[in-house]
Parts: structure tokens; C-alpha cells; sequence
């Protein structure tokens, strides 16, 4: 097999373990890469491959492990279908949904009871397409400790596009830095740019509405952004509200340990030892809940008007729902005249207390921390070296 072929099946593969299905892999090699196949071919090409949908299913026992360990963290919180997610694409494991519920339902009654008894309200939604419009909000449910989040998710397709843990959410150059980066890294800007109120949004809505002065259609300029209240934000505040459910109440609740047990008091200098140590193992699991996320399909809902579906294939494939791609082409040379795109975000702050806690690191030969367990016991170690 010559280099051109292994890279091409490591492609299909990447797709296939993604579970998508033959015909949107097949749409995904043509639109994306410009590779014409058909799904005859394609299957043909994974069966010698070896992958196959429903063979060679990973041992049970393997696949209870598995559950036990994403149950010790922020995995508890998760449904049964999340849970499969999690088993296929992070673990590679081979397993049926069925088999995770019930599962789940013996390693985790509780949390399954808990889940089975919630309700939702949904109200109707309305967007032409990908990028016709970007709903952007902070997430303040950490800031009691020293940690901000700031998201941003695509009406149409409910895609993620930013979720940053960073020094400040109420830092208007730190929004708009989220903001460049992310226009830079997909190449068009939004048509349209919802936030709420606060003054940290004012940098980011003025890029917004610099970028769209050369357009001619109807939301150009200064009709690009607009303003309103959180509630109206739904589709960022509903995203918050699973957030919640499956993600930060774990780590809300770990660090309320912290502060229950008095190892945390609220003090900048807490604050700072806490970044220090868990802002990189708390990015790498938003990082993980934001790639799960835009890989599950979300089930269609007859009052909405956008289609059901999974949040990678809207966003990237939008004739396959009758719709298009809204955003506009925007080239790196019109992002670099703004100062955000090429300042450097000091996540500390504080760089005195940096340097004194990565000295400590170094001198004590610390190891830097992995996951949640290793973060809180270079957590306590440091705050006694500190005397805090």
C-alpha cells in the first residue's frame, strides 16, 4: 500500500470511528478532500480495513472497566448515550448502546433514577444556515475559584466553536482574542453575532461589525451584532444548562470540597495556586466535552425549525438539510490590524505568584498533573510549601 492510499484509509477511518454513516463519508471525502468514491467502494475498503459495525465487540468486562474509570470524574454525570460516545470514540472500544444502559444502571442507579426524572421546555428556534449566526456568553459557575469560561455555539447547527477557560471572561481584549482566533482558524466570519449586555462583548461586537462594513447584505455593519438579554441568548444558555448537567457540576463539586474541607478560602493567592494547578487539566476536558459534543446527533424536534442531526455534519455538510453556509470569507491580513490578534493572554495574572509556584515545582522535582487526582495533590503540596 503506498503512502497516498495509507493516508486516504487513515481519513475513511477517522470518519468511520467519528460514526458517521457511508453515504456522509462518502459525501465528507468529495466536499472536504475532493475524493470521488462511491459506498460501494467505501465499503469494500473498510471490510478489508477490518472495521466493521456490528463485529468483533469488545469484551464485557473490558467495557465495565471502562464505565467504572469515566464514572471516577466528571464521566458520572453522563446518560447512557454519552457514556457509548465516550466507549467508542475516546476508548475505541466496540459495544452495543443497549449493553451501556444497562450497564449503567447497575454501576450507577442513582445518577440513572436522577436523570430519568428530569423535564425540558424547549421554544422554538429559527437560523438559515452554518455561521448565519454565533451566540457568544461566560460561564461563571467557576469564578468563585478563580477559573472563567467563555463559549460561543452556531445557532443552525448548535456546533461549539469556542470553549475557553481563561483569566477572564469580563476582559473585553480576552473575549475578542477568542473571537479572532477562532474566524482565523475556520476562514469566514459569522453573519450574524449575538451577546448579551456586558461591556466585556464591546471589542468583540466592533471587530464584528468592522469585518461586515464591506457587505452589501441586509445584516451588514452595524446590523451584524446585536445586544440583548441572557435569557434571550437561548441557544448559548441552553447549551450552559447540559454544560451543568454533564460537565461543570463536577468540578464545582470538587473544588467546593476544597473549600469545605479548608483548603481553599477564596484569596487571590488561593485563586492563583488553583489556576496554576488545575487550568490545563480543566482545558483538556473542555476540549473532550466540546469534541464529544459536536460528534453526537442531536434528535430532531418537530417545533424547530433547524433539522436534527450531528453538529460536525450541519455545520460542515448543510445542502444535505436544505440549507447553506452563511459565513463570509474573511482573509488573515484583515484580522492582523487588530491588536487582539496578536497580544499574548497571561492566563495568571499574577506573574510573581507564577514564577515562585513553577520554582517550587521544579526545585520539590513535582510532576505536573495529569488528570483531577494528580491536580488536587499537587494542589495541597504546593499550598504547604507556600504556607497558605
Amino acid at each position: 500500500m503506498d503512502a497516498e492510499s495509507e493516508s486516504l484509509l487513515e481519513i475513511i477511518q477517522q470518519y468511520f470511528h467519528a460514526g458517521h454513516t457511508y453515504d456522509v463519508i462518502v459525501d465528507m471525502l468529495s466536499t472536504i478532500h475532493g475524493i470521488g468514491m462511491s459506498v460501494r467502494t467505501l465499503k469494500t475498503c473498510l471490510k478489508e480495513a477490518g472495521f466493521f459495525r456490528r463485529r468483533n465487540y469488545s469484551p464485557i468486562f473490558e467495557v465495565r472497566r471502562a464505565i467504572l474509570t469515566e464514572l471516577d470524574g466528571p464521566g458520572q454525570l453522563f446518560g447512557y448515550r454519552t457514556m457509548w460516545q465516550v466507549l467508542q470514540q475516546k476508548l475505541g472500544l466496540r459495544v452495543k448502546r443497549d449493553v451501556v444502559m444497562r450497564l449503567l444502571r447497575q454501576l450507577s442507579p442513582q445518577r440513572t433514577a436522577l436523570r430519568r426524572r428530569r423535564r425540558f421546555t424547549r421554544r422554538t428556534y429559527h437560523s438559515m444556515g452554518p455561521n448565519y449566526i454565533w451566540h457568544v456568553d461566560g460561564y461563571d459557575k467557576l469564578k468563585p475559584f478563580g477559573l472563567a469560561l467563555s463559549g460561543c455555539i452556531d445557532g443552525f447547527s448548535r456546533r461549539i466553536m469556542w470553549l475557553v477557560c481563561g483569566p477572564s471572561n469580563n476582559n473585553p481584549s480576552v473575549i475578542a482574542h477568542n473571537y479572532i482566533n477562532c474566524v482565523r482558524t475556520i476562514g469566514v466570519v459569522p453573519m450574524r453575532l449575538r451577546t448579551d449586555l456586558g461591556t466585556e462583548n464591546g471589542t468583540m461586537a466592533a471587530i464584528q461589525c468592522t469585518l461586515r462594513h464591506g457587505h452589501t447584505d441586509y445584516y451588514a455593519g452595524l446590523s451584524s451584532h446585536s445586544y440583548g438579554s441572557s435569557t434571550g441568548n437561548q441557544r448559548i444558555e441552553s447549551w450552559w444548562s447540559f454544560f451543568r448537567r454533564g460537565r461543570s457540576q463536577f468540578w464545582m463539586d470538587l473544588f467546593g470540597d476544597l473549600r469545605d474541607s479548608g483548603f481553599f478560602n477564596g484569596s487571590h493567592e488561593h485563586q492563583c495556586l488553583l489556576r496554576f494547578c488545575f487550568s490545563k487539566v480543566l482545558q483538556k476536558d473542555l476540549d473532550e466535552c466540546v469534541d464529544l459534543w459536536n460528534k453526537h446527533r442531536i434528535r430532531p424536534s418537530r417545533p424547530a425549525s433547524c433539522p436534527g442531526g450531528i453538529p460536525n455534519e450541519l455545520y460542515l455538510l448543510p445542502h444535505r438539510f436544505g440549507s447553506r453556509d452563511c459565513g463570509l470569507f474573511v482573509e488573515d491580513a484583515e484580522l492582523d490590524v487588530f491588536p487582539e490578534a496578536r497580544q499574548e493572554i497571561d492566563f495568571y495574572s499574577d506573574a510573581d505568584i507564577e514564577e515562585y509556584l513553577q520554582q517550587a515545582v521544579e526545585q520539590n522535582r513535582l510532576q505536573q498533573p495529569q488528570d483531577w487526582r494528580t491536580a488536587s495533590d499537587l494542589y495541597t503540596t504546593l499550598k504547604q510549601i507556600a504556607g497558605l
